[in-house]
This record gives structure tokens, C-alpha cells and sequence, in this order.
């Protein structure tokens, strides 16, 4: 492909949504990429995104997955739309990025991942949590031996209203229901997962508790009481290898001793207050211990900038900040959000230049899910079971 990637972004409101927040504004300052075409459900919204971001095309869905001046395919839409749009690009012989999840549950993403390989395109999903600058750092400094032999690592992440709260916007009572694929297991364990994969390791085993604290919750703008039926509380213990995904580290051996890996804990709370939302995580080793907290106030693991800081037993304790060389994206796209989805375009870009798969890919999405999945069901089950359970 000669010239830069031309970028048709399905849901791409101006004015709201993931879109809005983190894809248009890596866009319009990202090398070798043009937004060309633009799409959301209502056709003035459509021509305002094309007018404040500079595309060429104002068009519909259908229309864009199919238009010739679009060699890649953005699915930014609610996740119950995600499977008709990602097959008619595919169709089309469309590159395609999807949002995170890929599906409303395994069959679906195990469904498009074999459409995408048949297609020969490049897919990505976005999982950006797997090239997040700050769990590079934490990997390199862990790696480096600064805090000695990892032991154990623990995250909590307070969830801020929509999924996980009494009381939701309208925009978001589609989520309500377990069939639209989207809780805070789905979304938020499943990224701070990735996150831990790039950082620490990939889970060997694993028992977890996914519930529904609450079961209704009331619509803000009419004062209506709905059923809430998703997950929004979620707590994991169980091992992370440190070599390789879903690798057979990290098992108990006599005597309770931990044979290789690293003991790891998650929680994930819904509902939270914005003031008290946000995530913390601490690694602890035979030499010392790390806290790592978001620069920006509220921020999930995989979209924030991250503040890292190291205590050693020798009293030792310092600031470790993340490197600038670890942040893919040029230093005039904004951080946060837009800095962690331009490392994920450059990387389908460097996957489209080099005609290989990107990472993430949509079998690697089909992993996560499988390992949602998983969590389900050593919830249901009460048991510790090993990630590589088919």
C-alpha cells in the first residue's frame, strides 16, 4: 500500500463515546493515517464528526464498510453491532480495528476470527492495554531485578458509575442486559488482564467470584427503575506466569510453596464515585515493592499515563517515571486515551506494511474472551481452574 491509511470510524459521534475521546484525536495528529469517512446512527451528527475532524465522507454504516476511499474499517459502536459491521468489511476486503469486545461472547468472536483469517486482512482489536508504555516500564524495571523476585501482585480498580452503578444514563441502558457482552468482567477485568500480561504475566490458574450486586439500577434522565442483570463486581486470586500466555507457571507444590509464576489478586468495583474512582497496584518481591497509581484522576489501567514508585528494604524510595522512548505515539498526540490508540494504529499500520497479523489480533481477542469465559465459570463453579482449561 503506497501512500498513508485511509480510516473510515464507524461511531463516530463529535460530541460523546469512545470514538470522540481517544480515535479522532489520535487521527488527526497520527503519521500515515487520514480519516477519510465517518458514520454514526444519525446522519447530522455524521456531517458535524466530518466537519470538526476533517473527513472527506459523511456516510452511513453500510455505506462506509463499503466505500473505495476506506482501506480500513474502525468499529467503535455498541458491542451488539460490532459482528454485522465486522462482516460486511471483511466482505468488502476491508482491513478492520475493532473496539474491545470483539463479540457478545466467544462463539461470536470465534465466529469473526475465522472470518478474518479466511479474509487475508489485517485485524486488530482493542485490547491497547497490551502495548500500554507504563506496563513496558513496569516489565523492564521488574526484569531489571528492582525489586528482586516477584512474589505477588495485587489491582483494585473502582469502576465510576455507568456499568457498575445504581444509577446509569439512558445512552446506557443497552448494557443492562448480559446479552449485550458488556460488564465490568468483560471490559474492565478483561483489559486490566492484558494490562498484567504485558506487566507481569499471563494467568496459569485462576478462581474468581463475578457477581450482580444490586440488581436494578435507575435511569438518570427519567427516574425509571430497570432490571440490571451484568456482572458488576469481580474479584480473581491465582498465579500469572512469567513465560508465555496461559503458561504452566505459578502451581502450588509441597509444603504450599509457589512453583515459578507470581500470586496475583484482582478486584474490579462497580459503582464507585467519580472522586474515588481510579485503580492502584502494587508488586510485591523479595527486594522490595512497587505502587503504581494513574497521572490522570479517575484513569483505567489501560488508557492512563501511569505514576510508578519503588520501596526497597533498605529504606530506599523513589519516583520511577515511564521513559518517553516507551510511548509509541508522536509527542503531539494528546496522552491518556488518544496516546494509548495510536500505539495500536501504529502497530496495524507496521501489521498492513509488513503483511503480517497485527497484536492484537481478533484470535487474540478470541483468547480473552475464552478466558472471560473461564472466569464465569470457576465463579459458578467455586473452583481454581487452569487457564489452559479448552
Amino acid at each position: 500500500m503506497t501512500g498513508p491509511i485511509r480510516v473510515g470510524v464507524v461511531g463516530a459521534s463529535p460530541s460523546r463515546g469512545w470514538a470522540a475521546a481517544a480515535h479522532l484525536p489520535a487521527l488527526a495528529r497520527l503519521p500515515g493515517f487520514t480519516l477519510t469517512a465517518v458514520a454514526t446512527s444519525n446522519p447530522a451528527s455524521a456531517r458535524e464528526a466530518a466537519r470538526v475532524y476533517g473527513a472527506r465522507h459523511a456516510l452511513t454504516a453500510a455505506e462506509l464498510v463499503a466505500h473505495p476511499d476506506v482501506d480500513l474499517v474502525v468499529v467503535a459502536v455498541k458491542v451488539p453491532g460490532h459482528a454485522e459491521l465486522i462482516r460486511a468489511a471483511l466482505g468488502a476486503g476491508k482491513h478492520v480495528l475493532s473496539e474491545w469486545p470483539l463479540g457478545t461472547g466467544l462463539g461470536e468472536a470465534t465466529e469473526l476470527a475465522a472470518l478474518a483469517k479466511r479474509a487475508g486482512v489485517v485485524h486488530a482489536v482493542g485490547l491497547q492495554g497490551l502495548h500500554s508504555p507504563g506496563a513496558r516500564h513496569v516489565r523492564e524495571l521488574l526484569d531489571g531485578g528492582r525489586i528482586g523476585e516477584v512474589w505477588a501482585v495485587s489491582v483494585v480498580f473502582s469502576a465510576a458509575g455507568g456499568l457498575g452503578s445504581g444509577r446509569i444514563p439512558r445512552s446506557a441502558v443497552w448494557a443492562a442486559d448480559p446479552a449485550a457482552g458488556v460488564s465490568l468482567l468483560s471490559v474492565s477485568a478483561a483489559h486490566i488482564l492484558s494490562v498484567l500480561a504485558t506487566a507481569v504475566g499471563e494467568p496459569s490458574e485462576l478462581s474468581a467470584i463475578a457477581a450482580c450486586a444490586g440488581g436494578t439500577a435507575v435511569v438518570e434522565e427519567t427516574g425509571e427503575t430497570i432490571p440490571v442483570g451484568m456482572v458488576n463486581q469481580v474479584v480473581l486470586h491465582g498465579f500469572l506466569g512469567r513465560h508465555g500466555f496461559l503458561g504452566q507457571h505459578g502451581r502450588l507444590g509441597q509444603h504450599g510453596r509457589l512453583d515459578g509464576g507470581v500470586v496475583a489478586s484482582v478486584a474490579v468495583q462497580g459503582g464507585t464515585p467519580p472522586a474515588a474512582a481510579g485503580f492502584l497496584m502494587r508488586i510485591a518481591g523479595s527486594e522490595g515493592a512497587m505502587t503504581v497509581t494513574p497521572v490522570q484522576r479517575g484513569g483505567s489501567m489501560q488508557i492512563a499515563d501511569w505514576a510508578v514508585r519503588v520501596a526497597r528494604h533498605d529504606g530506599a524510595e523513589e519516583e520511577v517515571p515511564v521513559p518517553s522512548r516507551l510511548r509509541a505515539a508522536p509527542p503531539d498526540v494528546p496522552a491518556g486515551p488518544p496516546a494509548n490508540v495510536a500505539a495500536l494504529y501504529l502497530e496495524v499500520g507496521r501489521a498492513i506494511a509488513e503483511g503480517r497479523d497485527a497484536h492484537p489480533s481478533f484470535e487474540t481477542a478470541v483468547r480473552y474472551h475464552r478466558l472471560v469465559r473461564l472466569i464465569e465459570e470457576a465463579s459458578r463453579s467455586g473452583l481454581r481452574l487452569p487457564a489452559d482449561r479448552p
